[in-house]
């Protein structure tokens, strides 16, 4: 009785597999998903999110292999090696039927980045291209870019990226099943490998001690540091360029996750839509797609039962430094989930909790809430948050996967369009020979997937002559908004609170590279009729400066100070220093800052830094013995002794504060101690002049620029300080190299408050000491890798030339 029965029942389960032929396949496919996925912690030897654990790299990466090996829903890939050589990896995830088909795919989604591949853009035949982009969209995909880690100390989404892979390669629940049939899901686990590592033996070796939780005494990104997101448009990062390069140009998603965290006392989570204001060039269906989806995240996590979070507050969407994808067709959602102390909890009282940028979160208001009332907050708050909001936004792309791709072809259709009368029709560069900056623009502009066109005979349009070999950037294709925005001026608003003090913008105000490159670039209302495609930008193989030759025999011996205050600047002083033929510094911490310094090198370089950072360091108590301290006094003798006995010390930006105070130069900063509503320039491009006879100037022109942010502006005392005990080596005599003009508005590219207070003052300043001299730059003339215009200033000054 009981085999028939059995019988019965498997042949009824035989006719209804016979009815429908696929479920026997995913029945199948289901029960090996089931039994074969491993688990994080089978690898890890813990679950991401529990106290106090941390992942090595390569375990992640192991991770992620195994996975892949076991599961038809994950493709995993190396694509290229990171600064310090780390496997740089990303997973492909989505249905086995979609990844079978990822050329297909791929093509369609090539297609809609670009209508002009579908046919004639013009108005009367536009209805016959919307009809092939119909086409293409009924068949695509919801694209959807996932980047976690890229800030080394936010450890929660690198933990989370195994979490959600995890998921995504082994549930069969309809939901996870209907992401994988709608979605294809690029995720990156880490956009800085090398970082994970810093931070991941950091925590090993203050685990159990008082100094646990702390960040590591070093830039979590060998030169950026935190700055490695801020690299989304000038490219300098071999890691910014492979997701560029190999992910992003692929595949235009369009959402890309970006999965961060933020400071402990705030809110629990921030989701966009951002706060005021949007850079201009950011389409209005990006802004409408970000709003969009942001609310539905906060909406349904507020359902959920999460609290503590905000909207419209904190961070804003001005500069393409931190947002390639939002001219590049796709929604950027920044994700900021409260930190704890690495992986080591915390507990917040409630009265802790301090109001950022737009709200208050002991305050239950529009955009804020519910309140979190404070209490314990762990790693596996911040892993489920992530993976929870992740989840959440896949469902969205999945559900609505025909709007996806309908708003990204509206953009893509818009960007293409021919330019009406009374439009920006395209921007000139001249083509200057053996002109390396121009070459760096072009390759940037290249890499963002801009079209660059060449003038085959020379033309006047609009009373402007436009050279043989001249180049154009027509904004009539799909990437035009991207080269606008950095090839044009900001015009950044005088935002004010009710208090009347200025809002403080989330990044920095000016992102022209034109200006930072001191590139000429012009705007065209129409286009020149005889032009031709450059199709290929030969990468830039020479990657010194060409006005900047060193003899290695001759090469300065350089010195750069390096605090266990972590400073970016320091980075990029390296950075530019390696890729600008000077690979030959040597870095100096506060023990080597002693003896006779002189006898080793010829020039020190003290980066941008806070000046106690630079003279007190870490607190005792605060950081292991040996990372604690600065300069100090033994420091500050050996530096004014190097100085008198002939060697040269360069100050860059806010260094220059501290060697004034400490070595009390004939030199003040006008600007210290005023408030913002008198004085305030939050990352801005100024107009300086210079004295072209200083051989610090040498072959500059008589006007340039300079990166201006928390910096100091100086006024000389006299013409010299009157010699000690008749002690003429201790003469200290300044000259004035370069000045902010005292009949024009210093501002060209940003937001500048209270100018009048610097017309006629000093922005480069050189004190003689002795036999020796300080060199005070009031900017800093290596920013970020990008502001090559000022790059013979700060080498000029290390040359000793």
């Amino acid at each position: 009785m009981l085999n028939k029965r059995y019988l019965i029942l498997a042949v009824f389960s035989f006719l209804s597999l016979a009815i429908q032929p696929n479920a026997i396949l995913r029945s199948s496919s289901a029960l090996a998903q089931t039994r074969k996925i491993p688990e994080p912690a089978e690898v890890l030897g813990f679950t991401p999110g529990d106290d106090r654990k941390l992942a090595s790299w390569a375990k992640v990466v192991e991770y992620f292999q195994k996975l892949a090996a076991a599961s038809d829903r994950v493709k995993f890939e190396e694509i290229g090696k990171s600064t310090m050589g780390a496997p740089f990896v990303y997973a492909t995830i989505s249905a086995p039927e979609n990844l079978k088909r990822l050329d297909e795919y791929r093509k369609i989604q090539e297609e809609l980045a670009d209508p002009r591949k579908l046919g004639p853009t013009n108005l009367s035949l536009s209805n016959n291209i919307d009809r092939k982009a119909a086409q293409l969209i009924a068949r695509g995909k919801t694209i959807v870019a996932i980047t976690c880690g890229i800030h080394s100390t936010e450890v929660g989404s690198y933990l989370s990226s195994m979490l959600i892979a995890y998921r995504l390669a082994s549930s069969n629940d309809p939901e996870v099943q209907e992401i994988l049939k709608n979605t294809i899901i690029l995720l990156v686990p880490s956009t800085n490998p090398d970082g994970v590592d810093i931070v991941n033996n950091w925590n090993q070796k203050t685990l159990g001690t008082p100094y646990e939780g702390t960040d590591p005494p070093e830039l979590y990104h060998h030169y950026t540091g935190h700055d490695d997101n801020r690299d989304w448009y000038a490219f300098t990062q071999v890691e910014t360029q492979l997701v560029v390069d190999k992910i992003l140009n692929v595949w235009h998603p369009q959402i890309v996750h970006d999965i961060h965290q933020q400071g402990a006392f705030g809110s629990r989570l921030f989701l966009p839509p951002y706060m005021q204001p949007v850079e201009p060039n950011v389409p209005k269906q990006i802004v409408e797609g970000y709003t969009e989806l942001g609310n539905y995240l906060a909406k349904e996590m507020r359902a959920t039962g999460y609290k503590g979070i905000t909207t419209d507050s904190t961070y804003d969407a001005w500069s393409p430094s931190r947002a390639y994808s939002h001219y590049h067709g796709g929604v950027r959602i920044l994700q900021e989930t409260a930190s704890c102390r690495l992986a080591t909890p915390i507990t917040v009282k409630f009265e802790q909790l301090r109001a950022g940028e737009g709200y208050d979160p002991r305050k239950e208001a529009a955009n804020f809430g519910p309140v979190w009332q404070g209490g314990e907050w762990h790693i596996r708050d911040i892993t489920n948050t992530m993976t929870t909001v992740a989840f959440f936004l896949l469902k969205h792309a999945a559900q609505n996967r025909e709007h996806w791709l309908q708003r990204f072809y509206e953009i893509e259709k818009e960007a293409v369009r021919p330019r009406k009368p009374g439009e920006i029709a395209a921007f000139t560069i001249p083509k200057l020979e053996d002109h390396y900056d121009t070459d760096r623009l072009l390759n940037i502009l290249n890499r963002g997937g801009v079209e660059i066109l060449q003038v085959i005979r020379q033309t006047t349009r609009h009373s402007k002559t436009i050279g043989l070999g001249d180049y154009i950037l027509p904004l009539a294709q799909p990437y035009g908004a991207f080269a606008k925005a950095l090839l044009e001026l900001q015009h950044y608003p005088d935002l004010r609170n009710d208090k009347g003090q200025p809002i403080a913008p989330y990044d920095v105000t000016a992102h022209s590279l034109a200006l930072l490159m001191g590139i000429r670039v012009a705007e065209l209302p129409t286009m020149p009729a005889r032009v031709t495609r450059v199709n290929k930008i030969p990468p830039i193989m020479d990657t010194v400066p060409r006005s900047i030759s060193w003899s290695a025999p001759l090469l300065p011996r350089v010195a750069v100070y390096k605090s266990y205050v972590a400073a970016i600047d320091e980075g990029w002083t390296r950075y530019v220093l390696e890729h600008n033929g000077l690979p030959y510094y040597t870095s100096i911490e506060n023990k080597d800052v002693t003896g006779n310094l002189r006898s080793k090198f010829q020039v020190i370089i003290i980066p941008d830094q806070p000046r106690a950072a630079i003279l007190n360091g870490h607190r005792k108590g605060t950081m292991p013995e040996e990372y604690t301290g600065g300069l100090g006094a033994e420091g500050l003798k050996a530096l004014r002794e190097f100085v008198e006995a002939g060697g040269t010390l360069v100050c860059l930006n806010r260094a220059s504060d501290f060697a004034i105070e400490q070595f009390k130069l004939p030199v003040r900063d006008v600007t210290d101690g005023l408030p913002r509503t008198d004085f305030y320039v939050p990352g801005s491009i100024l107009r300086i002049e210079l004295d072209t006879n200083d051989p610090i100037a040498k072959g500059m022109p008589k006007e340039s620029i300079a990166w201006v942010e928390n910096s100091p502006v100086f006024e000389v005392s006299g013409t010299g300080v009157p010699p000690v005990n008749g002690d003429t080596s201790k003469v200290l005599v300044p000259r004035v190299i370069a000045w902010y003009p005292q009949d024009k508005d210093p501002l060209l590219s940003g937001w500048l408050l209270g100018g009048d207070r610097i017309k006629g003052k000093a922005a480069l300043v050189e004190v003689s000491m002795g036999k020796g001299r300080i060199i005070l730059f009031g900017f800093r003339p290596q920013y970020r890798g990008q502001s090559l215009a000022t790059y013979p200033l700060f080498f000029n000054a290390i040359s000793g030339k």
